[in-house]
């Protein structure tokens, strides 16, 4: 099966990784993002009759509209909806975050990822589609520096199950994706230099973009009656912490 997909986030990472596979795979894809360059290269590499890109901040609620409303006939309609874009900014402990960082991430990974989907909603469910909301294993498993971007992938997480309820009856399927270790450009952004990405990586062999969008695409090529709640995925090299202990000394 091959559709139309929405795929947010779209300028790198795994959000790219998904629009190249998903148009190997026969799909149309919609990319948005932030960097206007970035998606104006893929429409280049892919060509325009796969690949339309609207430029937008997910934290803009009217260009959001815009972009939905002005979509070109043949992408307008959406069979699958990918909501990627997200951001993790800064390691501190939250006695030390920025809080204009957190806010930053919350507007972005929580209220941009909820305005987009119900934007969409009314074509999913006519045209008994799907969404693939891109959570983390954060939303499970906390870890020092995580705070509130953990927060909003167990927001994401949370949300998803709520949507799979909701959307009961209506044929359109729901699925949470929750990644480990991913090595993307991300990282870079996630931990504030290459050398500290590389130290955080390094030896691990970690999950690629290209690992998660081919997870994606199977998700959603599955047949139509099955729905996988949600994925939870690790590298091999990577599984669970210990607990925290405080010690007087």
């Amino acid at each position: 099966m091959a559709g139309t997909a929405f795929i947010t986030g779209a300028t790198a990472g795994i959000g790219a990784a998904c629009a190249r596979r998903f148009v190997a795979a026969g799909w149309k894809v919609i990319v948005t993002g932030r960097r206007a360059d970035r998606l104006d290269a893929l429409v280049a590499e892919l060509g325009a009759d796969n690949v339309h890109a609207a430029r937008f901040d997910m934290r803009d609620d009217a260009a959001i509209d815009h972009a939905v409303s002005t979509l070109p006939a043949g992408f307008a309609d959406i069979d699958l909806l990918i909501n990627n874009a997200g951001l993790a900014l800064g390691t501190a402990p939250a006695q030390q975050a920025d809080l204009a960082q957190w806010r930053q991430m919350i507007e972005t990974n929580v209220t941009g990822l909820v305005t987009i989907t119900h934007k969409l909603l009314p074509i999913l469910i006519a045209r008994k589609g799907g969404i693939i909301n891109l959570s983390s294993v954060a939303a499970t498993y906390p870890y020092t520096g995580g705070n509130v971007y953990g927060g909003t992938k167990a927001f994401v997480r949370q949300f998803s199950l709520g949507l799979r309820s909701d959307l009961h009856g209506t044929g359109v399927r729901v699925t949470s994706i929750e990644p480990g270790m991913v090595e993307t450009e991300f990282t870079l952004i996630r931990t504030g230099s290459k050398a500290a990405s590389d130290s955080l990586y390094g030896g691990v062999m970690p999950m690629t973009g290209e690992d998660i969008a081919e997870t994606l695409l199977w998700v959603a090529t599955q047949p139509a009656h099955l729905n996988f709640n949600t994925i939870e995925l690790m590298p091999v090299s990577q599984s669970f912490a210990g607990f925290q202990v405080a010690r007087d000394s």
